[in-house]
C-alpha cells in the first residue's frame, strides 16, 4: 500500500461483471479528474490463445487435465506482483494488452488472441487501476493482495456467473455452448483454490443475487436483468461507512448484517457512486499530502 502511489484493484472471475464495475470507475475518474493507469488482468496471462489451445489439445490427448486461466500455470503472478510493488514505490511500471477480438486486434495490426509488446506506463498518473481475475491473489510464492489500497470483489452467485459467461462467450466471442460448459467444468479446482480465497481479502464485495429462477444456468435463454436482482454489499471494515446515509439515498435498501447492505439491482451504479467517490477523494487527499 502506498499513499503517494495508490492502487485500486477490482477482482472477479470470468463472467462476474468486473468490466461493468470498471466502467463505473472510469466515469468516476473522468468526473474527478483522476489520471489512472488502467491495467487489464488478461494482459498477465502467460500464453496467447493459439498456444494455450495447442497445449490443452496435447494434454487432452495424454488424458491430462486442461490448464485454465484461473491457475498459476497460465498466469504471470510474479510479474503482476512486480508491477504492483513497483507502482506503489515509484509510480512506474510496465504493461501490455491482450487483444480479445478482431476489432481491438486490427488497431495493432495483430491477430486476435495475441499480446501487444510490453511498454512503460504513462508518466505522472495519480493511481493504478487493475481489473481482472487476480487482483487479490495470494500463493506460497506471491502476495499481490498486499499492495492495493482499495480492493473490490465482484462476486455474483455462481449460477448467475455461469449464465453471464455462457452468454458472453457464445454471443460475443463465438464459442459453442458445449465448449463454454467444458471450460466451466475444467476451471472448478482452480476457481476454488485461486479465485474464491481472494474475496476474503477484499475491502468491499458486490454480490449480485437474482430473484428469478437460475437453477439450470446451462439452458437459461436470458441473463437476469438488474431489476430482477438484488446486490449484497459487504464491507470488511464497516467503521467509517455511513450506513444511515446510504439507506436514505438508496430506495429499497436494507441492512442484513452490521457490515452488509442489500440494495435493488438497478441501484448498483448509484450505490457504487455513493460508496466509491469518497474513497477516491480520500486516496487523492492522502496522495497530495505526501
Amino acid at each position: 500500500m502506498s499513499a503517494r502511489h495508490p492502487i485500486i484493484a477490482v477482482t472477479g472471475s470470468s463472467g462476474a461483471g468486473t468490466s461493468t464495475v470498471r466502467s463505473v470507475f472510469e466515469r468516476l475518474f473522468r468526473r474527478e479528474e483522476v489520471a489512472a493507469a488502467i491495467i487489464e488482468g488478461d494482459s498477465f496471462h502467460r500464453y496467447e490463445r493459439a498456444e494455450l489451445h495447442r497445449i490443452n489439445a496435447e494434454r487432452e490427448a495424454r488424458k491430462e487435465d486442461r490448464l485454465t486461466l484461473f491457475g498459476p500455470e497460465t498466469n504471470l503472478f510474479g510479474e503482476l506482483e512486480t508491477l504492483f510493488r513497483a507502482y506503489s514505490e515509484t509510480g512506474r511500471g510496465r504493461c501490455r494488452h491482450y487483444l480479445h477480438d478482431k476489432e481491438s486486434a486490427d488497431l495493432f495490426r495483430q491477430p486476435p488472441g495475441t499480446f501487444t509488446p510490453w511498454e512503460d506506463l504513462p508518466e505522472s498518473t495519480d493511481l493504478l487501476f487493475y481489473e481482472g481475475l487476480h487482483g487479490a491473489v495470494r500463493t506460497s510464492l506471491v502476495d499481490v493482495a498486499r499492495y492495493p489500497d482499495l480492493l473490490i470483489g465482484v462476486v455474483p452467485v455462481i449460477n448467475l456467473e455461469w449464465i453471464q459467461k455462457i452468454h458472453r462467450d457464445t454471443r460475443m466471442r463465438g464459442y459453442s455452448r458445449e465448449a463454454v460448459m467444458r471450460t466451466i467444468l475444467s476451471r472448478m479446482p482452480d476457481y476454488v483454490h485461486y479465485i474464491v480465497p481472494q474475496f476474503g481479502l477484499t475491502h468491499i464485495n458486490f454480490q449480485r443475487v437474482p430473484i428469478v429462477d437460475t437453477s439450470n444456468p446451462f439452458v437459461a435463454r436470458e441473463i437476469p436483468i438488474s431489476s430482477e436482482s438484488m446486490v449484497v454489499i459487504r464491507f470488511a471494515d464497516p467503521r467509517g461507512v455511513d450506513f444511515p446515509y446510504l439507506l436514505a439515498m438508496i430506495q429499497g435498501s436494507f441492512m442484513s448484517r452490521a457490515n452488509t447492505i442489500v440494495i435493488p439491482g438497478d441501484r448498483q451504479e448509484l450505490a457504487m457512486q455513493l460508496i466509491l467517490t469518497p474513497l477516491i477523494w480520500r486516496l487523492m487527499a492522502q496522495r497530495n499530502k505526501e
